[in-house]
């Protein structure tokens, strides 16, 4: 018998057209992986062109907030360029560390199993989102890391935030996993990969005709 699941899950999403029975479940999961590799492929691109990070406000990455309580004296005093240049720095290393990204996502779609398939056909609109988070997070903060701290090694403003962000860390100012640099503006590419990831999984499923994938276009009818 001709395997029609995934056809039938698309249904979850939008009304199935006439065309939509003549498709087979490779099809139809061949249209769907080829759509979240676009996806994928497009939050990445975003975010690691100039000013991606710093130019959005969505995933733009502030001073952790136990610092930015410090902000506001150190502009009083005069000194706001370092906490601008020390902004400034965090997200172009995030901009430069995010294109190691898409590889990693890409991989995660290519080995995405029966299951995985239907639960994101079948899930909410942050299906996409979360199967990508659970199998690509841990891959992703080992690329993330070195990318970083390369770019914030050349500027001294990082061995002073972590200098005084692990004394803060002490005293129980500062949050410790925020003591030090390069694993909070890792943490914070993360988070803004997944939002952008997020965004174009709504996209997609409010629209999926517009992807212009031809399987897709297949599925639905066009």
């Amino acid at each position: 018998m001709r395997p029609l699941f995934l056809p039938l899950l698309f249904s979850l999403l939008l009304p199935l057209s006439a065309q939509a029975a003549e498709v087979s479940g490779a099809e139809a999961s061949s249209g769907l992986k080829e759509t979240l590799t676009r996806g994928a492929e497009i939050a990445v691109d975003q975010l690691g062109k100039p000013n991606g990070f710093m130019g959005d406000a969505r995933v733009k990455i502030p001073l952790p907030d136990s610092v930015r309580k410090g902000e506001k004296l150190l502009r009083t005093l005069g000194a706001g360029k370092y906490a601008d240049e020390l902004v400034e720095t965090m997200n172009r290393a995030a901009e430069l560390a995010v294109v190691e990204a898409k590889p990693i996502l890409i991989n995660a779609v290519k080995n995405m199993s029966f299951e995985d398939a239907r639960g994101i056909l079948a899930g909410g609109d942050d299906a996409a989102t979360q199967y990508f988070k659970r199998v690509t997070t841990t891959d992703l903060t080992s690329k993330f890391l070195p990318a970083v701290k390369e770019a914030t090694a050349k500027v001294q403003l990082a061995d002073k935030y972590n200098k005084y962000a692990g004394k803060a860390a002490k005293f129980g100012v500062l949050d410790e996993k925020d003591a030090d640099l390069d694993q909070y503006v890792t943490r914070k590419t993360l988070d803004g990969l997944f939002l952008m990831v997020a965004e174009q999984e709504k996209s997609i499923r409010k629209d999926p005709i517009s992807t212009g994938s031809a399987l897709l276009k297949k599925i639905f009818g066009g």
